[in-house]
């Protein structure tokens, strides 16, 4: 762990990454591709100096409150959040000034803010977000080591069911030759239905791959799928997004099931819910004379 001052933590966008670099191990992770410039080991994390100060700096100065995203470029529930809280601060914020938010993680350590997201959800709109890639835990382990493995992950979308906080799942990677079953995705998405996620966010199955974390992604297949390195080489070459060849049979049982289950299931819908800004009840009053 290391500390590097920053002068915004805001993107453009409003999405909030404190950390950069990630622990979870997830053999596929995109955020390891040289394109991002890290100037790191990815697993000695850069946690952002006095960020909870920055942003707070640049919360006050915006007109008006809106929906804020985190866990795009690095999850907000790191081992390193059990020591340094910041993602539970940042949060702790968005709920004083009135502002909503939308996070990603594949961790159970969401489980300890429960409350403060249940608060801010009450008062406008808190979505939590989990990644979800097979319903296999041993294999869960081999993919994504350090980290919350898949049942755990639905305790969490269930926890959030019975405090009424919003979900939707991140369907992905599905990794061809691995992951890629019909039998796979039928059982994700029963579950999705089961714990009540309100949209899932499939960008396709597959896998992309580019410099950096496609040699990554290798020596990890090399070890723990001996021959699978060779297979995708063989059918992929070097290109960066690697389809799965049942990609069309998987998209068409994708959109079948959701649209039976009641998930919305179109990106573009699940994304206009994610940032689209709610203000309940009493809240509306106290929003108009913060801003």
């Amino acid at each position: 762990m290391h500390y590097k001052r920053y002068k915004t933590i805001l993107s453009p966008k409003n999405g909030l990454n404190l950390y950069r670099g990630c622990t979870h191990g997830c053999i596929y992770c995109d955020s390891r591709s040289a394109c991002y410039q890290m100037d790191h080991a990815f697993e000695d994390i850069q946690v952002k100096e006095d960020a909870i100060a920055i942003l707070r700096e640049q919360l006050v100065k915006k007109r008006q409150p809106c929906m804020i995203s985190t866990g795009a470029m690095t999850d907000p529930y790191l081992h390193l959040e059990e020591k340094l809280r910041l993602t539970r601060q940042s949060l702790e914020l968005v709920e004083e000034l009135g502002f909503g938010v939308a996070l990603l993680t594949k961790s159970d350590r969401v489980l300890q803010d429960l409350d403060l997201l249940q608060r801010i959800n009450e008062k406008t709109k808190a979505v939590v977000q989990i990644t979800l890639t097979t319903m296999d835990d041993a294999l869960c382990r081999k993919i994504e080591p350090r980290v919350s493995v898949t049942s755990q992950r639905l305790q969490v979308l269930a926890e959030c069911q019975k405090r009424k906080i919003p979900t939707v799942v991140w369907l992905g990677p599905l990794l061809p030759f691995l992951t890629d079953s019909e039998e796979n995705v039928e059982a994700l998405l029963a579950a999705c239905h089961k714990v009540g996620v309100k949209g899932i966010v499939n960008f396709g199955f597959g896998v992309t791959m580019r410099e950096g974390n496609r040699e990554y992604f290798y020596r990890q297949l090399d070890r723990l799928f001996p021959g699978m390195k060779e297979r995708y080489i063989r059918v992929f070459g070097n290109r960066y997004e690697c389809t799965s060849p049942a990609n069309q049979k998987l998209m068409d049982l994708y959109h079948r099931r959701c649209e039976a289950y009641g998930i919305l299931h179109h990106n573009h819908e699940v994304f206009a819910y994610l940032q689209e800004f709610e203000v309940k009840g009493e809240a509306e009053a106290e929003q108009l004379s913060l801003f």
